[in-house]
């Protein structure tokens, strides 16, 4: 079976045997100086070409179980015996083929000897078995950066399940207590808060086995649960969304903004009189990094309480929302939080655009 083909990749060997093959030359004119070196140039790729085009188109003749795995190309340099076979054909049919061939195509200069034939025998023996030997080391480097990758992103993509499976009960056990306590005073409006909760439950538990979703999908949750706080706050908690058109589809990990939400209510909001805002908006940076921003008009912390839960001795949501960014996007996402007394709490957080990693763990 026939494997696909990396073009890209067989460019870039083929540039690099290219220049291997001005390197040999630069050996071949100290042993033979009576040819110019172009002319050992031209006779080194005629062995060179021919060599590794064998061994490079070869390889894709053996099935991808018999060769070892390379992210690029389907499959790498074949296992065992197959490949001492595909080297040994490839600079034998290199050197058959491809003398003759340079020296039809930029002469030599003089009858060469047979003691000439055997040096070039062996420099080309030796060179084909260096240049294998490389090719094959880069190979397996890369095999195993890519299996280190894909570790890493398996490792990362458990953590933000593990630590979402923690967030999605939290979120649950406060409404429910919600609903208690709206049950006693208001059994009309806890029927209709049920009945909230089953649509929120519906559209966000589903949608939470990913592990991102486009931003566009986090601010219909919030949209959601936010309706399903006012049932219980009423007038007293105005909220407010903003989102751009051209954000909507950036991908964001999934509830990220909700716990910060409910810390806003809870803190923040529901102990003062008066309720008041609770405002989310995304926006990018001068940085062109992704921002977003959730700020409430609440009672706020004093200094030393908003330094103490901004360097992570805060409650379960910001410490949640704070390893998975960092579990996320690793050192480029930030978590800043901002609060005074009386004037409200404002938590920002800071998304590099660029993260393949982040996305990879969504898929």
């Amino acid at each position: 079976m026939i494997s696909r083909v990396s073009w890209p990749t067989v460019f870039r060997h083929f540039l690099q045997v290219v220049a291997f093959c001005c390197v040999v030359a630069v050996l071949t004119t100290t042993i033979w100086p009576r040819n110019p070196y172009w002319m050992q140039v031209g006779n080194a790729l005629c062995i060179g070409l021919i060599t590794w085009a064998i061994i490079e188109f070869g390889r894709h003749l053996f099935d991808p179980a018999q060769c070892h795995s390379a992210g690029d190309v389907g499959h790498g340099w074949p296992k065992g015996w197959r490949g001492i076979v595909l080297a040994a054909v490839g600079i034998g049919a290199g050197f058959v083929l491809g003398d003759p061939l340079g020296g039809w195509l930029f002469g030599s200069g003089a009858v060469r000897s047979t003691r000439d034939g055997q040096i070039g025998l062996v420099i080309t023996i030796a060179a084909g078995a260096v240049a294998t030997f490389y090719f094959h080391l880069r190979g397996k480097a890369a095999n195993l950066l890519a299996a280190k990758n894909a570790a890493e992103r398996d490792a990362t993509e458990a953590q933000l399940k593990l630590l979402q499976s923690q967030l999605e009960p939290h979120m649950l056990f406060n409404t429910l207590a919600n609903l208690r306590a709206l049950i006693g005073i208001d059994p009309a409006a806890a029927q209709h808060m049920v009945d909230r909760l089953n649509d929120y439950l519906r559209a966000t538990l589903g949608a939470s086995r990913a592990t991102l979703h486009p931003l566009s999908a986090e601010f219909d949750r919030l949209r959601d649960y936010l309706d399903l706080m006012a049932i219980r706050m009423g007038p007293r908690l105005q909220p407010a969304l903003h989102l751009p058109e051209a954000l909507r589809d950036l991908p964001v990990p999934t509830l990220l903004l909700q716990p910060l939400v409910e810390n806003a209510i809870q803190h923040g909001l529901e102990p003062k009189v008066a309720g008041g805002t609770v405002s989310v908006r995304a926006a990018l940076d001068d940085a062109g990094n992704l921002m977003l921003e959730v700020a409430d008009t609440g009672v706020g912390h004093s200094p030393d309480a908003a330094d103490s839960i901004a360097t992570g001795g805060g409650g379960f949501g910001l410490a949640q929302v704070r390893q998975r960014v960092e579990s996320a996007y690793g050192g480029r996402g930030r978590v800043q939080m901002q609060s005074q007394p009386g004037a409200g709490t404002t938590v920002r957080i800071t998304l590099p655009l660029a993260d393949d990693g982040a996305r990879d763990a969504g898929r």
